[in-house]
């Protein structure tokens, strides 16, 4: 099942992936950040057009492509904006200016919006035909007209406000992601002309659902009717202004720069991140999201009282907001969905009757989530808690989420008496207000909860139990490519590597007293560290296969992760190709590397994988000399994507796989089966642009593959025995 650069050809193979290209004399040997972001919110955007998924699925890709835009517009053209505002004009890695790469972003934002109103006219016609009804104004028969109506008197005319926009008063303050109606109006006394704007408050839902007792005529169900709270209040706004008559409404969507800056001479991270939040509340407005016949005469009112300019204002004619679609998506109806799955709890553990510690110490664990259960985390941390044996316990969090059980789990052991301390990341974004709660109901529990770094992020996820074992002590760690987090860990595909290696515990030590005191660590055994030295062992590592390959040995470079954005490190990798090193990437998001360009890249290939689940998990293996896969590969699991942000400002850990049944796991079953897929993968071409992977052989589809096999936990024996079907780099993808 081994392979030489020769079988290069058979990973995933697809018509047109091997066509090189030259380099132009205008052209950037990179891609730009920003456009291969939104390359990237593309692809998750055609997913809701694949009309191979339930209809629910593909309204929920098209609900996270509107949450993914929202981020970008609020992150990185907030950034943007700033820079042209302050006259910046420091070049992006493809050359660009600021200012050049706000108007493309903007230019293929509006390309992006568009697209997502024609998919969602598409599927919102599709899912009426599966008697799902969302704002159809023809499914409000009389018994549902009654309803609403009531609902709308009770319900919503009690929290909602108009106000009057003139000069005795003032413009109200629109939230970011705020929505807001403004109604022209003539006064039926007077004749007397105003606009008023009411404000829809972010407690209310997206939509309200109409009774199926209500929709249905006869006793008869009449399918699922949904009706946007805005139009609801479009629909009886003269309940709202008696003694007007309503000349015209429109809705707006205003979202605002949500980015948290912090000095580095900050001196009380707490106080300064709770004004940061309340700072970001009011931030700029990037965005005016308005509907196609929005009355200029408040269009022209909402731009002077927001301070902007007709470039961030886009104008939509279907769903303002598509983000709020999320809401539907959880209608039950499961022939809509994909089959349920329930994440296995890992054989491993259950044969130790589930001791966590007992199974760690015969040997190294991997854990492949989501196919495998996260509770196995928080059993880890649970029993740790209960565990009169342990005596300390030391936690990175970066997002834990809102109801966390490992918060729990890290509570009971404090309340407990045992040391715990916790290494909060305050600047996780979005979610530096919760992990803000979870650090204040930490230390009232008696936990030392450490903010770690003012200008670096502790991104590493690392858990640490020390147990008091045979008159010594025995640390057991968990090393993590995904957060702390039970919601993410059910879509995101991620690894929890378990060990009891003393060498590993020892560097874990070393970690979070670098943390925690700023003791930078020295003599590591195993683990690689950013920003210390965890990019220079990969360059070290893409050095080696150089190496390798000037000798004519085996030389091949197999990567995953989220994002590959650094320079230095794209540099790296052109160098290998051009040294002969076959190289394999499979980079979900952002790709600045411009792949299969002839005396630069020619033998690097880039593919993402877009599906059920969100690969998320970060893997580096090297050949190490030997045909690939093998026993003899390098191969690492880390918290870090190829970012300078990841390698430079970030604390990141590298963790080698050394144990011989967890290596073969990772990589010639998780690691292959991502280079095989081939029904979820994009190609990246040399231009930039994507394509489906196209076989004509059996296709393969990698999530698929875990979901309907044994656990990675317990596989070493089942793969031996042929209970699995084993990966092989010929097409077809087993053997």
């Amino acid at each position: 099942m081994s392979t030489s650069p020769s079988d290069h050809e058979d990973i995933a193979d697809s018509a047109g992936a091997h066509a090189f290209a030259r380099l132009g004399p205008d052209e950037s040997p990179y891609f730009n950040r920003e456009l291969s972001w939104l390359q990237f919110n593309q692809r998750v955007l055609a997913e809701a057009g694949n009309e191979a998924y339930p209809l629910l699925e593909r309204l929920r890709f098209l609900s996270i492509s509107g949450s993914n835009l929202d981020e970008f517009m609020m992150i990185r053209v907030a950034g943007l904006v700033g820079q042209v505002q302050r006259g910046f004009a420091t070049p992006s890695i493809d050359g660009r200016s600021p200012a050049q790469q706000l108007a493309a972003s903007r230019e293929k934002l509006v390309e992006l919006s568009h697209r997502q109103q024609a998919i969602w006219r598409a599927l919102r016609e599709a899912l009426a035909g599966a008697d799902i009804h969302v704002a159809d104004e023809q499914r409000v028969k009389p018994g549902a007209h009654k309803w609403l109506k009531a609902f709308f008197l009770n319900e919503i005319l009690p929290i909602i406000t108009p106000q009057a926009l003139d000069p005795a008063h003032p413009f109200p303050f629109v939230q970011n992601e705020g929505m807001g109606l403004l109604f022209t109006l003539t006064r039926d006394e007077t004749g007397e002309q105003l606009i008023e704007m009411v404000l829809i408050p972010s407690a209310l839902p997206r939509f309200v659902r109409v009774p199926d007792e209500v929709t249905g005529e006869g006793g008869q169900s009449g399918g699922a009717l949904y009706i946007s709270i805005a139009s609801l209040i479009q629909r009886y706004a003269a309940a709202l202004f008696p003694g007007f008559t309503i000349q015209g409404d429109g809705l707006f969507r205003v979202l605002r720069d949500s980015d948290i800056e912090i000095a580095e001479e900050a001196e009380d991270l707490v106080r300064t991140f709770r004004s940061a939040i309340q700072r970001r509340r009011r931030g700029q407005v990037i965005q005016l999201e308005l509907e196609e016949d929005f009355d200029p005469a408040a269009e022209a009112l909402l731009l002077d009282q927001l301070g902007i300019n007709e470039a961030a204002v886009i104008k939509t004619d279907g769903m303002i907001g598509v983000d709020g679609l999320a809401e539907i998506v959880g209608e039950d109806r499961p022939d809509l969905k994909f089959d349920a799955y329930s994440p296995r709890f890992p054989e491993r553990i259950r044969e130790h009757d589930g001791d966590a510690f007992s199974a760690i110490r015969e040997k190294d664990i991997i854990i492949h989530h989501p196919y495998e259960s996260f509770e196995v985390v928080v059993d880890f941390l649970r029993q740790a808690a209960a565990d009169p044996d342990v005596v300390a316990i030391k936690q990175t969090l970066y997002r834990a989420g809102s109801q966390s059980a490992v918060i729990g789990a890290l509570i009971e052991a404090a309340e407990a008496g045992k040391s715990v301390t916790a290494v909060v990341e305050l600047k996780a974004r979005f979610d530096e207000e919760q992990n803000l709660k979870w650090a204040s109901a930490l230390e009232r529990a008696g936990v030392q909860v450490i903010y770690g770094f003012t200008d670096w992020k502790t991104h590493a996820k690392v858990a640490m139990v020390v147990r008091r074992e045979g008159g010594g002590f025995r640390s057991y760690c968990h090393f993590g490519t995904g957060n702390y987090h039970p919601v993410t860990a059910k879509i995101y595909t991620d690894l929890s590597f378990f060990t009891a290696d003393p060498k590993l515990g020892r560097d874990a030590a070393k970690m979070f007293n670098f943390v925690t005191g700023y003791v930078e660590p020295h003599a590591l055994e195993r683990i690689h560290i950013a920003p210390i030295d965890l990019r220079q062992e990969i360059y070290s590592r893409i050095d080696a296969e150089i190496a390798n390959a000037e000798k004519g040995k085996p030389a091949v470079i197999w990567m995953k992760c989220n994002q590959l954005t650094d320079e230095g490190m794209i540099d790296r990798l052109y160098a290998a190709s051009n040294a002969g090193v076959q190289i394999e990437l499979v980079v979900r998001g952002i790709c600045c590397l411009r792949p299969g360009v002839e005396g630069m890249s020619e033998n690097i290939r880039v593919k993402s994988i877009i599906g059920r689940f969100l690969e998320h998990s970060r893997i580096y293996a090297f050949a190490n000399g030997h045909p690939m896969p093998s026993a003899q590969a390098a191969v690492y699991i880390s918290s870090a994507d190829l970012m300078g942000r990841n390698l430079d400002r970030r604390v990141e850990a590298l963790i080698p796989i050394l144990n011989r049944t967890v290596h073969d796991q990772v990589l010639q079953q998780v690691l292959l089966a991502n280079m095989l897929d081939t029904e979820q993968s994009w190609w990246l071409h040399a231009d930039g642009s994507y394509s489906r992977v196209m076989t004509d052989g059996k296709s393969f589809n990698c999530h698929r593959y875990f979901m309907t096999n044994p656990s990675l936990s317990g596989r070493g024996g089942a793969l031996e025995a042929g209970a699995v079907p084993k990966l092989s780099l010929r097409r077809g993808g087993t053997a």
